[in-house]
């Protein structure tokens, strides 16, 4: 089998005296590498036969994996959202062809679910006015906990968005990255509105006050509530939406990093995730390549183990290291797995809480099409709580 030598240092190196340390590169990085001013790193040998087994463990095109994921989740919500609008429709009296409630609307009901989740915490009783709202939510904090911000990384139909913002933006060549004095407090706002809502859901609404909202008319009309949001927003509303959009094709992932309430929750939970990014300083090139293409802007060459709240799970940091092992994904007891593990545990934990759910009569409404058809025809009545 033909293998590859190579030997790198700095211009005043010598041979003599020098501590060699096995660095395994990728092929298309010897020339670069080569050229590093960095202290003298020998490879004693780079076997070509072990592409197989490094496209498995650590494969190129996990990028391109998670992007045709997360258009398939996106084109769905589209899908569900026009689906909805034609129910709204029939609903409002402007269509007569009905056409079946999607309930995968409820997932932009995030904090409807968060009532729902402590009233089912404090009762035992299931929303079955939004369950498949609950549901989702539910599927989200397990996967956070576990599999850290995968449902942010290989889900959320928002950080799609955010990331063709980014790659307009970066082939404009306007993207910008705010400096440290600016990034910092701007990463506080997420968890400022995070404990905003907790406070007054998880702390000061008291059972009564969530059965009173949750029978409430505006809750069973929320999901419409939302629609028009978008459809007949305010001039205030639209201003901010439209800088939103605008601000994400400058800063890399603006709504994710600096404002997404949700976010920041999953975040605090992944804090404890078994799943941890593993880097090696030993073997380090100090190459920053795994740097560049963080959605998360994670600083991971001063860190030897992610432990971060930002850290998305797409490890995507992983695959484009150009030094065996350096970076891994490691669980406890095994430091070094697959990255295409945490993708297929995302997923498969997802649909999970789906197949579950459905099976066991928790993702449709229990409310009938003719109640809500009822209220929507009122919507515009309907007071905020």
């Amino acid at each position: 089998m033909e293998s590859v030598y190579f030997l790198t240092g700095s211009r005043s190196s010598t041979l003599l005296g020098t501590d060699f340390k096995s660095v395994p590169l990728k092929n298309q990085d010897l020339i670069y590498v080569k050229a590093r001013p960095d202290p003298l790193r020998y490879d004693g040998c780079m076997k070509q036969g072990s592409t197989s087994y490094a496209n498995l463990i650590r494969p190129e095109w996990i990028k391109t994996l998670r992007t045709f994921i997360q258009a398939g989740f996106a084109l769905f919500c589209l899908y569900g959202g026009y689906r909805y609008y034609l129910f709204y429709l029939w609903g409002t009296g402007q269509s007569s062809t009905y056409v079946p409630r999607p309930p995968s609307v409820e997932a932009f009901l995030p904090i409807s679910a968060l009532v729902g989740l402590k009233r089912l915490i404090l009762s035992g009783h299931y929303d079955m006015i939004h369950p498949a709202g609950l549901t989702i939510f539910l599927a989200a904090l397990c996967i956070g906990l576990l599999l850290r911000k995968g449902f942010c990384g290989w889900i959320c139909p928002v950080g799609f968005a955010s990331n063709l913002a980014e790659k307009t933006g970066r082939k404009l060549k306007i993207l910008w990255k705010p400096p440290i004095w600016l990034d910092l407090p701007l990463l506080s706002l997420k968890y400022l509105l995070l404990f905003f809502f907790l406070y007054l859901i998880a702390w000061k609404m008291t059972l009564d006050q969530i059965e009173s909202f949750h029978t409430s008319p505006y809750n069973l009309a929320v999901d419409a509530k939302m629609l028009l949001f978008f459809l007949t927003p305010s001039g205030l509303a639209a201003g901010i939406m439209l800088s939103l959009v605008a601000i994400s094709f400058i800063i890399r992932n603006f709504w994710c990093r600096y404002l997404c309430p949700y976010g920041a929750l999953l975040g605090l939970l992944a804090l404890v995730s078994p799943f941890q990014i593993k880097r090696d300083q030993e073997t380090c090139v100090d190459c920053k390549k795994c740097e560049k293409i963080c959605p998360a802007s994670i600083t991971l060459t001063s860190k030897k183990t992610i432990r971060t709240g930002e850290c998305i799970g797409c490890t995507e940091c992983v695959s484009v290291c150009p030094v065996d092992d350096c970076l891994t994904l490691a669980l406890p007891g095994r430091k070094k797995n697959s990255i295409l593990l945490l993708p297929a545990a995302v997923i498969t934990t997802f649909l999970l809480f789906y197949a579950v759910s459905l099976v066991t009569g928790h993702w449709y409404s229990e409310v009938p099409p003719e109640v809500m058809k009822k209220f929507y025809s009122i919507i515009a009545e309907l007071p905020h709580p």
